[in-house]
């Protein structure tokens, strides 16, 4: 089990070019692959990630591996999907002072760029399309593309007004880290504990 969890995110850490969203179809397939956790459990644990401290895709192999294979399945996954990038950087350091004014290379890395943000973007369609649609059979308003829970669209205008609010008040924007909190005490609130 525990090497396992190294080989299969030793190989999310190796593909996982342009940052822990674009990752998240990895270490999806990973996980649905093996059977370790579900979409919805997958889905719970990312939002989880993103309002603890550090990088989401090692916050989730972290979880992923202590849920499998306890504390050494947690420091496999972990060191597995940083090792990678870790390589990586060092030896990137020490060849990209010849390659860094070169013209190609700077073609290679800016057409990557939009590659990343399509992932992005597709991985937030996914996300919002999973977690703010329930199935048929649930108690909530029909919409044009399915059963929308109204817990939380409530909960996303509620913060949105709070952040368009906040800009028009203070003339600032408001911490991403208190949009966090609010978020997380608003769905204890409204989904219970």
């Amino acid at each position: 089990m525990i090497l396992e969890l190294f080989l299969a995110f030793l190989k999310v850490g190796f593909f996982a070019f342009g940052g822990a969203y674009a990752a998240i179809p990895l270490i999806r397939d990973v996980v649905s692959s093996y059977g370790w956790l579900t979409d919805e459990a997958l889905a719970r644990m990312i939002a989880v990630s993103e309002s603890t401290p550090g990088p989401i895709m090692v916050n989730l192999a972290t979880y992923v591996g202590a849920s499998q294979g306890g504390l050494l399945g947690a420091a496999a996954a972990t060191f597995a999907v940083v090792l990678p990038a870790f390589v990586i950087i060092v030896l990137l350091l020490s060849i990209l002072k010849r390659f860094a004014e070169n013209r190609f290379f700077k073609a290679a890395l800016s057409g990557l760029k939009p590659c990343v943000i399509g992932v992005i973007l597709a991985v937030g369609a996914f996300m919002a399309y999973e977690n703010l649609l329930l199935d048929a059979n649930c108690e909530c308003a029909a919409g044009l593309f399915g059963r929308f829970e109204p817990a939380a669209i409530g909960i996303t205008a509620v913060l949105a007004a709070v952040m368009l609010i906040y800009k028009k008040a203070a003339k600032k924007r408001i911490s991403p880290i208190l949009l966090i909190i609010a978020a997380a005490g608003l769905g204890m609130l409204v989904y219970g504990v």
